[in-house]
């Protein structure tokens, strides 16, 4: 999920209820143990809590209708609030999109630089980030469809900022195709990733064939391989 320094090159990415259990009799039951954690902590986890929800709901939601089309009403009461209760974690719907979207390019830099930092070497590195990033894709199809239709309808402070994130994480797929494509211009390796991210982030789209699904285990590989093939692709000659 990366957006372009020059064109909007954008990441184009939950239940089942488990049965009752068995309550043990009356005369066996024993009082739940209290909880170690001071009210505060409790109440800030809690708080987080419904955070995190609000912004999976969003992320389903937008996906979904668009950002224009779900009111502060719809996100509440898809993460079990009121509306107005949401103003208690965003300052609004607009808000809710800027922390979606922040939040992820944050955790696709951090990862990023753990996945390069545990490898030995360009070429482990470059086939863990291939793993990463196709587990990003599979596991975020809402947030990669919110990004394809909404990036426009983020604040500018956080337009901005999500780029600067992921242009930085586009850099670490380029310093790391840079050990493996000694004599390649920059641009060339940057063209590399972005077309890479191009045909993993189509996940939302390409795992669905006339409506039917193609399981993740069958997607997983299938899409390592020609995301790695792409990357490793001998230059074309000039003239």
């Amino acid at each position: 999920m990366t957006e372009s320094s020059e064109t909007s090159q954008t990441p184009t990415q939950v239940l089942a209820t488990p049965p009752p259990a068995t309550q043990p009799p009356a005369t066996q039951r024993t009082a739940p143990a209290p909880s170690t954690q001071p009210p505060a902590t409790q109440r800030s986890q809690a708080k987080e809590n419904r955070r995190q929800a609000l912004l999976s709901a969003a992320a389903a939601l937008f996906a979904v209708d668009g950002f224009n089309r779900v009111s502060l009403e719809d996100l509440g009461a898809a993460a079990g609030v009121s509306g107005p209760a949401v103003y208690r974690h965003f300052a609004g719907k607009q808000a809710v999109l800027g922390a979606l979207l922040l939040s992820v390019s944050q955790e696709l830099l951090d990862g990023g630089r753990q996945v390069i930092a545990d490898s030995d070497g360009a070429a482990a590195a470059l086939r863990r980030l291939v793993e990463f990033h196709v587990d990003f894709a599979l596991s975020n199809p809402d947030v990669i469809r919110v990004q394809d239709q909404d990036f426009s309808n983020l604040a500018d402070d956080d337009q901005a900022e999500v780029r600067t994130l992921q242009r930085n994480y586009v850099e670490l797929w380029v310093e790391v195709l840079a050990g493996l494509h000694p004599n390649t211009e920059a641009a060339e390796l940057r063209m590399r990733a972005h077309a890479t991210f191009g045909l993993i982030n189509s996940t939302p789209h390409s795992v669905r064939s006339h409506g039917r699904r193609i399981a993740v285990k069958r997607a997983r590989p299938l899409l390592q391989s020609m995301a790695l093939a792409a990357l490793m692709a001998p230059s074309a000659p000039l003239g």
